[in-house]
């Protein structure tokens, strides 16, 4: 297994711990205990992680390693690694010279911010004790820490309990340890991050070190549990042993874990986090919060693919909640409380996730609540009566019954990098999925208000006359920066949701097949479609370098595999709809994202990729609408009928 990829531990709040299998930070993301102090936002790194090393007869043998500045890998336990799983949790083996084998496990416990690590001799020589240095920042979670006098090295000691307070605005650390504590506080500086550097970001910082645990591994197996101060109580009650609380940890954890039916659903379950007293779900990790447009598309797979209906009403009745002048918020900052409305199409994918979740229900011959479908319904028709009558950022119903949106500055459409004032792709006017999702919505609604039902048409027949190019595919944008008749034939993948991915396909016989051809041939990679076409002006390649750089090749011929979803729909329609056309589809969509499963974000599928080959992974190594539209893929193909 590739010793970068990455692994994943989130605690169903928003905070999370993650590494690399070669146990080696390449992230200011990779952590042992990062919480989220204002669920799912509010994140804070408390423990960055640790040094650990093991004394037997045969000598002193390393079984952790640390990148430091400039090129210097210290000390060279990872070189010690001879397996690592992560079913049910991650889980590490290492040989040591004298023929002793460590085993060492990482988990955390749902529901709660807190992280169990466990060591015990597999085989081998019992006479072996074990030293762990932990290292501690305090920061957030996109920042970097370096030493300085006000780092707080003491800790508060009660019986197998210690506590450091850090600084006096960050919560506490809480430790739970069945070995023994000497405290010897050291800054470890330098600390090096190769995946930051690449990113053209700070790379270093300096962690401090407040002592050492250690244990006799002759008397069983070693134990260290880190919390967050003030969420112990209850789950940690002072009057139990360290290893009575990790057997019902483990216990309860593992019980939890076997009870999805797939390595798939279990994945799943790791974006759907707490917001206030509901749920939401998590854009990416390691750095994304929630996000709306993503949300609605990653709960089609996350939530009604997996069956888990009451959860997606849950997040669902929530989001309904936000609606303003018929906008939804396309995210919720980190700090304050004032959401970003900067999206087009953010509210019409609530409602066709609304739609499809009313389906889902009747399909499973559930019931859905008076006042449910109420409050879901009056916010679709604020949605689009919003719309209608004009709102932020010029979207309005024009005359053709076609959504126009868009102004100087402001990125509406999913393809929105914006590197300072810029805007990569503006894509003012009238974007091509913008329409699938407009036509989409008015066409659901209008099974309920005839004045839906007749702009659908209106708009439906102004969809096939305006959009289609006679070089047999469709524009991207038409009424381009709001000029009459204006066309963009930029060759991008948006042009797939007029024929998939959406409950109506707007194009139909010949005219279907020739787009899904067309994007088949320019756009598919093994990882997904391009976002823009390999000879196209400005098509980029390779998204690496600066922040400057990596936006603006963000939309640039940059794969996004969460796009799997409305292509493999649309090729599965043109191809028939038969179990033949998804036996085919499966082999050559899905097969290379299923590999892809043990290749970056290990059980996950990536953010994004490079253009060209080998298409490496890029972003986040964990995101929800990738995993999402991969499952939806993957159950549907799966159907017999």
């Amino acid at each position: 297994m590739n010793s970068t990829a990455e692994w994943l531990e989130p605690d169903g709040l928003g905070g999370f711990a993650s590494g690399t299998v070669s146990g080696i930070r390449t992230r200011r993301y990779h952590a042992l205990l990062l919480a989220a102090m204002r669920p799912p936002t509010g994140r804070v790194v408390l423990v960055n992680g640790f040094d650990a090393w093991i004394e037997t007869p045969g000598g002193r043998f390393a079984i952790s390693s640390q990148a430091y500045g400039p090129d210097v890998v210290h000390p060279d336990g990872a070189q010690r690694i001879e397996s690592f799983d992560t079913d049910p949790w991650p889980r590490w083996r290492f040989g040591l010279e004298d023929n002793t084998t460590v085993e060492q496990e990482i988990f955390v416990r749902h529901g709660i911010p807190l992280v169990a690590l466990t060591w015990r001799i597999a085989k081998g020589k019992k006479s072996a004790t074990l030293w762990v240095r932990p290292f501690l920042s305090g920061r957030d979670y996109h920042g970097l820490h370096h030493e300085n006098p006000v780092f707080n090295f003491e800790p508060s000691r009660e019986h197998q309990k210690l506590t450091w307070h850090p600084y006096p605005d960050i919560p506490g650390v809480v430790a739970f340890t069945n070995g023994g504590y000497d405290h010897d506080p050291h800054w470890y500086r330098n600390c090096f991050y190769a995946e930051e550097r690449a990113r053209g970001l700070d790379d270093s910082e300096d962690l401090a070190s407040p002592g050492v645990f250690h244990w006799s591994l002759a008397r069983g197996e070693a134990s260290l549990l880190l919390t967050v101060e003030g969420q112990e109580h209850g789950v940690l009650p002072g009057t139990a042993t360290v290893d009575s609380l990790l057997k019902s940890l483990r216990s309860d954890e593992r019980a939890r874990r076997r009870a999805f039916p797939s390595q798939l659903h279990r994945a799943a379950d790791a974006y759907i986090v707490r917001r206030g007293s509901g749920k939401t779900i998590i854009a990416g990790y390691p750095w994304f919060t929630d996000w709306g447009r993503d949300t609605f598309i990653a709960l089609r797979g996350l939530c009604l693919t997996t069956g888990r209906l009451d959860t997606a009403r849950e997040i669902l009745l929530g989001w309904s909640d936000t609606v303003s002048a018929g906008i939804v918020p396309n995210r919720f900052p980190d700090y304050g409380e004032t959401p970003a409305y900067n999206a087009v199409d953010a509210s019409l994918w609530f409602v066709i996730a609304v739609h499809d979740y009313f389906q889902t229900m009747k399909a499973a011959t559930r019931r859905t609540a008076v006042s449910d479908r109420r409050r879901l319904q009056d916010a679709v028709e604020r949605i689009l009566s919003g719309y209608a009558r004009g709102t932020r950022y010029g979207i309005r119903l024009d005359e053709d019954g076609l959504l126009a949106a868009g102004m100087p500055g402001v990125q509406l459409t999913w393809m929105d990098a914006k590197v300072g004032d810029w805007v990569v792709t503006p894509r003012i006017g009238k974007p091509v999925e913008v329409q699938a999702l407009w036509l989409n919505a008015i066409y659901l609604a209008g099974s309920r208000t005839k004045r839906w039902a007749d702009l659908f048409a209106q708009g439906l027949k102004a969809f096939r006359a305006r959009f289609w190019n006679p070089a047999g595919y469709l524009y991207d944008v038409v009424d381009v920066d709001h000029e009459r008749g204006k066309t963009d034939a930029t060759f991008r993948p948006n042009q797939i949701f007029a024929v998939g991915g959406l409950p109506l396909a707007l194009l139909e016989g010949e005219p279907a097949r020739q787009v899904v051809k067309a994007v088949e041939t320019r756009l598919w990679t093994p990882l997904g479609l391009r976002s823009l076409a390999p000879g196209e002006p400005g098509y980029v390649p390779r998204i690496e370098g600066g922040v400057h750089q990596r936006d603006s090749a963000y939309h640039q011929g940059t794969v996004w595999p969460w796009l799997v979803g409305p292509f493999v729909d649309a090729w599965v329609r043109v191809h028939g709809n038969t179990v033949e056309a998804k036996r085919e589809a499966r082999k050559q969509f899905l097969d290379s994202l299923h590999r892809h499963l043990a290749e970056a974000g290990l059980g996950h599928i990536s953010e994004i990729a490079d253009g060209d080959p080998p298409h490496t992974p890029r972003g986040c190594p964990f995101q929800a609408w990738s995993l999402g539209e991969f499952l939806r893929m993957h159950t549907l193909l799966s159907r017999k009928h």
